[in-house]
């Protein structure tokens, strides 16, 4: 079912992820006529398709991981997935359902799937402090908030380098940090940041990663040891969110992935029974 609301489309589910357990969770999904939006970084980024050889994947031995993830994609698009490229900066549960921000976007789902993979868990110092008070994770929509001010980017993703280039187009000062040793700094808000003990003076930190921790994306989800909490179908400790996959913790296989992604995704199908006669 596919709901339009405020000019918009509401999903059934939105997938965070095009690894083995978001994609999993999508064909499952489809085949249960469920519409699907998936969420992802560019699968080449990804570290399965990066992978040379697969050999511990039932019935195709010595698969490479490009092959195993185009695959995988095929099926899940011949059913009808729709697919986005973007880094998820947010997501937050709502009185409809679960709203997931991607750069400048937002879309809108009755139920949330989080296949993050191996996601970031730490965090630098200072960050969540002042997360909202100069730290950001994308430029896009944050960026117009500090033109013509100081800025810092913290290029940690492949793509980091052309959001800094989106930041001096529209006026900023962007210094471009590399060095993981960093420590932002500021009381109220953000004032500079600490890079090997030298001083960088700054408006705000963009702290552009692959991947985010997973409680950034959602501050009240439950996360131990850096693996999302669930139950062995998936479920998180928030309404309609359900998690699959690495972001779950170990074993990090692909044949688990898979299982996982699709226990999640029949978990989200009996919870959206539950809403039926609702929005």
């Amino acid at each position: 079912m596919r709901i339009t609301i405020f000019g918009g489309t509401m999903r059934d589910v939105i997938i965070i992820g095009a690894g083995p357990a978001g994609l999993s969770a999508a064909i499952t999904l489809r085949a249960r006529d469920k519409s699907v939006l998936v969420i992802s970084n560019p699968r080449e980024q990804s570290g399965l398709y990066r992978a040379e050889r697969v050999d511990n994947y039932p019935a195709l031995p010595a698969i490479t991981g490009a092959e195993l993830s185009d695959r995988l994609y095929a099926h899940a698009q011949s059913l009808g997935v729709e697919f986005v490229t973007g880094r998820v900066t947010s997501a937050m549960t709502t009185t409809r359902g679960t709203s997931v921000s991607y750069g400048s976007e937002v879309e809108e789902s009755r139920a949330l799937i989080l296949a993050l993979g191996t996601a970031q868990s730490s965090t630098l110092s200072g960050e969540t402090e002042l997360l909202g008070r100069g730290v950001s994770y994308c430029a896009t929509c944050d960026g117009m908030l500090y033109r013509r001010r100081r800025v810092v980017v913290l290029a940690y993703a492949p793509d980091a380098h052309e959001e800094a280039e989106y930041l001096r187009g529209i006026g900023c000062d962007v210094t471009e940090i590399t060095s993981k040793n960093v420590k932002i700094r500021g009381t109220e808000r953000v004032d500079s940041v600490s890079v090997d003990g030298v001083t960088v003076p700054c408006d705000a930190v963009f702290v552009l990663r692959q991947t985010i921790a997973p409680t950034s994306i959602l501050p009240s989800l439950t996360v131990v040891d850096g693996a999302i909490a669930s139950d062995r179908d998936g479920a998180t400790n928030l309404a309609g969110v359900f998690a699959a996959g690495d972001c779950t913790g170990a074993p990090r296989q692909v044949a688990k992935a898979v299982g996982d992604g699709q226990r999640a995704a029949f978990a989200a199908v009996k919870y959206l029974d539950t809403l039926k006669g609702g929005v």
